[in-house]
């Protein structure tokens, strides 16, 4: 990704949907630009909605609930697995990370992903059936990411 992200991107990256993004948009916290009818949004401009702090408590919520609806057993009749990993890096390095993890989100279904920034560490969760997180977590680390 060229260093614009879509409002599908961000929505996978941030948990938000993209009604609540849009209203983010109205509410002028999150800026964004308009091209061939596509909103695009640039890794600054990610950077700082994210360190808004209504924003920011929100993204924490949502990284929570992901694991916390895991840990209710929702789908007890198959394998499922969450992952959290904790990965020091620059807000370019997460940007790529959660490009990448929001690449691999369309190889598999049944999954849930979050991912947030705070103070040099990126957190990427992910849940659901175990072959397709097994899948995307050695995905990630056969790639080179490097910042």
């Amino acid at each position: 990704m060229d260093g614009k992200y879509c409002l599908n991107d961000l929505a996978l990256m941030t948990g938000f949907t993209t009604r609540t993004l849009r209203n983010y948009m109205a509410q002028g916290l999150l800026n964004g630009e308009k091209t061939n009818g596509m909103w695009q949004f640039t890794t600054e401009e990610i950077e700082r909605f994210c360190q808004e702090p209504f924003v920011k408590e929100g993204l924490r919520i949502k990284r929570n609930s992901v694991v916390f609806d895991f840990m209710a057993g929702i789908h007890k009749s198959e394998e499922r697995s969450c992952v959290i990993l904790d990965i020091p890096a620059s807000m370019e390095k997460f940007n790529k990370i959660s490009a990448f993890f929001c690449d691999k989100m369309n190889d598999v279904e049944d999954i849930s992903f979050n991912s947030g920034w705070d103070k040099g560490i990126c957190r990427v969760i992910l849940s659901g059936n175990a072959d397709s997180v097994a899948y995307i977590i050695r995905s990630y680390y056969s790639a080179e990411l490097d910042d």
